[in-house]
């Protein structure tokens, strides 16, 4: 009757998915088992202000930004990692959960979603709610740090020392992992959104020209660093004059760049600092010898690594594909929940 049963569940299993949910301020990842990650879409919904209707999500929304009429507004429903408007974010995980598994499942999925490692219980259970409102069967909830180190190929079972440094879109977290759980951990709320602010903020007060969020990303990503270096790039930049009101175009190199980076740079690697500090010797041990790990879309900034090389004297590296590992390491998570894989297993 028993080998019966598990043949049932073994077959009902394959009309339902384990997700991984990489929920994440400036972009949601979505991870299906035997598949990878099958979505990777900007966070944002643009949202009819008069009738509240979802009008678009995802890449298509992110699209509208800075560029709608009145009545349409397009939104970013997390802030800092954490539910800012719990209704668009639900309506948002649903779309992504259907557009991963397709609408006609016999079952519904069994999802586990990540959540910065400095989030209240109120906080939790809000991103806990919300996806089982977007149709989920099973909700796990798992800190970024751990998704990360499991997505990056780390064995957190074992009993080592192992830093992780992730940097999303809206928070930093940063833990010590060992046996499979956080010894000491942090979360400060400045991360690749906080390099995109910096970079409007210093081209308003440098060049009286007002630039949009994603003209100060594309300066990011083409230009920017936060670790001086020989070489100087430089690159156009089209905004709006302060003073005349008019278009202008202005040339921006990367000491410049550099410059407007500085102070949220130097708060991740105090906040690096801090949490080594608090760390049990025998774990900054294996640290000195394994090394800092990065994950996270805001760790390509160029100079990063060296930067953070540089004030804490310990080997720096990015995860292989960082921008992937914590969604990875958020649906394997599911997976050894249901005794597929062992926590360690890297495959």
């Amino acid at each position: 009757m028993a080998s019966f049963l598990q043949r049932i569940a073994k077959k009902m299993s394959l009309f339902s998915s384990d997700i991984g949910i990489d929920l994440g301020t400036a972009t949601v990842l979505v991870y299906v088992k035997g598949k990878g990650v099958v979505l990777n879409e900007p966070s944002v919904v643009a949202v009819d202000k008069v009738s509240g209707k979802i009008l678009a999500v995802g890449e298509e929304a992110q699209s509208m930004l800075g560029r709608t009429p009145g009545n349409i507004v397009a939104v970013r429903p997390l802030r800092q990692g954490v539910i800012s408007d719990y209704t668009v974010t639900e309506k948002m995980l649903r779309y992504f959960i259907q557009k991963s598994c397709g609408k006609s499942r016999f079952r519904k999925p069994r999802i586990s979603v990540c959540v910065p490692s400095g989030v209240t219980e109120v906080e939790k259970k809000a991103v806990e709610d919300a996806t089982y409102e977007a149709g989920a069967r099973e909700v796990a909830i798992i800190e970024e740090p751990i998704a990360a180190a499991i997505g990056a190929g780390i064995d957190i079972s074992k009993p080592c020392g192992n830093m992780v440094v992730d940097i999303g879109g809206g928070t930093t977290d940063i833990a010590v992992i060992s046996l499979g759980a956080t010894v000491e951990s942090t979360s400060v709320k400045v991360a690749g959104d906080d390099f995109d602010d910096a970079i409007v903020r210093y081209m308003r007060k440098k060049h009286n020209l007002l630039v949009g969020e994603r003209t100060a990303e594309e300066i990011k990503i083409g230009i920017g660093t936060c670790f001086k270096k020989t070489e100087v790039k430089k690159m156009e930049v089209r905004g709006r004059n302060l003073v005349t009101g008019l278009p202008k175009i202005i040339e921006v190199t990367s000491e410049e760049v550099e410059e407007a980076l500085r102070e949220a740079a130097t708060q991740i690697v105090e906040a690096i600092h801090g949490v080594l500090e608090n760390t049990p010797p025998e774990l900054s041990a294996d640290i000195a010898v394994r090394g800092i790990v990065l994950t996270g879309g805001g760790c390509l900034l160029d100079g990063l690594e060296e930067l953070i090389e540089s004030k804490t004297g310990i080997t720096t590296m990015t995860a292989e594909d960082p921008m992937t590992a914590v969604a990875i390491g958020t649906g394997r998570y599911v997976e050894f929940l249901s005794g597929e894989v062992t926590i360690g297993d890297a495959n």
